[in-house]
């Protein structure tokens, strides 16, 4: 919502919104391009002269402005639909999804893109900090677009996705997610279908080989679909296009990327470096490097790219270190997420003490469907904290996430644990406790109130 909206202030309109929460980094960006924020939902926040109206897929029917919205006959859009009439039409569109590494596959992409001047469009969930944005479109002929499976709004529960007419789909992953809106993951799955089913045939779908799920709808599409092409990426034996030879540092990794389809875009031996930790960060930068090659873009030109990628806000970002204690930010709320980021930094910081400090807070977090998962992912740190769930009340008591239980499980593996009442309590807790030389990894999809901030003052203290 806010790359969009930074985007068509951009065109020339006059652009304000609401949210709930407003909280950095988008807050401030949002700020930084001129767009007026109410923070809560008010009928009087909405222009009586409005031209058009952009419901996010976080909205539903009682919130004072939907209703306003519907009462006064406005003219209202999702946020897809919104992209496909403004941006969209007749682009060459490259759609990066997958439950894991959309963004930083989507930026790296993104960036390949611009360093090399064609200039694309792009909208991406997050700030790459090479890119010092979420969105912009231009009038290049490229645009690289983040696409969630996530429902589209209330009034439309198809993917996101779907609406962004793609000539090159990146999947990274497929897993369950999304918990208030899917009952399992083969729901899931039958929204990846549906995405490859408007792939033209000029068009290519790059999938991770290794995936079991991906190779389910791989499968359906090779049956179903024979003019779609699908190409597999990953480090086993099914791959297409193989990832071996990784290198793993504390400053970076590196890689091979060998094989293809006969294509003029394929790789053979290709070796690439990119600043960034982690398995999971390969895989991203493999995926970003195979589209960019659909792109037309050199091996060469992408080995510099990659080279030069400086990452995405709230990845593992280090947001300072006091007294010897280094703060981590990082946006992962999924278990295989947070297994992943601990992994990347037991790379990172070898040797130095590992805290992770967890806030359940998405639609599937807060629900016991990966009760488990959750204390196996947590319990890989040294030391975890986990705060309690705000908005319980959302969710049926019997489908809830129990916290002491969680806490239970991480201990019974022999991590220490903490179940903090708020962020506060949290704070006064770790500092208490926490060595110099500790590592401190936040982890939550909001803004678990202002914890970093708090984190680094109190220890400064």
């Amino acid at each position: 919502m806010g790359a969009v909206a930074s985007a068509m202030a951009r065109k020339g309109y006059e652009v304000t919104g609401t949210d709930a929460n407003v909280y950095p980094p988008m807050s401030t960006f949002l700020e930084s391009e001129g767009i007026q924020i109410f923070q809560g939902y008010k009928a009087e926040n909405i222009p009586a002269d409005a031209d058009l109206i952009v419901i996010g897929n976080a909205m539903s029917r009682g919130n004072a402005e939907v209703e306003a919205v519907l009462e006064r006959g406005l003219r209202y859009m999702s946020l897809p639909e919104t992209m496909k009439e403004f941006f969209l039409w007749g682009h060459r569109n490259f759609v990066v999804t997958g439950t894991h590494g959309k963004t930083t596959t989507t930026s790296m992409l993104t960036w390949l893109m611009e360093a090399n001047k064609l200039n694309p469009s792009f909208m991406i969930g997050g700030i790459a900090r090479n890119l010092q944005r979420g969105g912009r479109f231009t009038d290049s002929p490229f645009c690289v677009l983040e696409g969630d499976e996530y429902d589209t709004s209330f009034f439309d529960k198809r993917s996101k996705f779907l609406h962004y007419l793609p000539e090159v789909v990146v999947v990274n992953n497929i897993e369950m997610d999304h918990a208030d809106i899917y009952a399992d993951v083969e729901e899931i799955k039958l929204s990846f279908k549906r995405l490859l089913r408007v792939v033209p045939r000029n068009g290519v779908v790059f999938m991770n080989a290794d995936c079991p799920n991906c190779a389910d709808v791989r499968a359906c599409a090779a049956k179903e679909l024979r003019t779609v092409r699908t190409v597999g990426v990953g480090m086993g034996a099914e791959a297409d296009i193989l990832i071996s030879d990784v290198e793993q540092r504390t400053d970076g990794s590196s890689f091979t990327l060998t094989g293809g389809t006969g294509e003029a875009w394929e790789l053979v031996n290709e070796r690439f470096d990119v600043p960034m930790i982690g398995e999971f960060n390969v895989r991203n930068a493999a995926m970003a490097a195979c589209a960019a090659r659909v792109a037309g873009l050199t091996p060469d030109q992408i080995r510099e790219g990659l080279k030069s990628f400086e990452g995405v806000a709230r990845r593992q970002e280090v947001r300072g270190t006091v007294n010897g204690v280094t703060v981590v930010d990082d946006f992962a709320h999924h278990p295989t997420a947070i297994r992943q980021a601990i992994a990347g930094l037991r790379q990172r910081f070898p040797k130095r003490r590992l805290w992770v400090l967890f806030e359940p807070r998405s639609n599937t977090t807060i629900r016991n469907l990966f009760q488990n998962e959750l204390a196996d992912a947590l319990s890989q740190a040294d030391l975890a904290v986990i705060s309690r769930v705000e908005n319980h009340k959302t969710v049926a008591p019997e489908d809830q996430l129990d916290e002491a239980k969680l806490k239970a499980d991480i201990e019974a593996t022999g991590t220490d644990c903490y179940l903090g009442e708020n962020a506060d309590d949290i704070v006064a807790n770790v500092v208490s406790r926490a060595h110099p030389d500790d590592v401190l990894l936040v982890m939550s999809n909001g803004g678990f109130g202002g914890i970093h901030k708090k984190l680094l003052t109190a220890l400064a203290q």
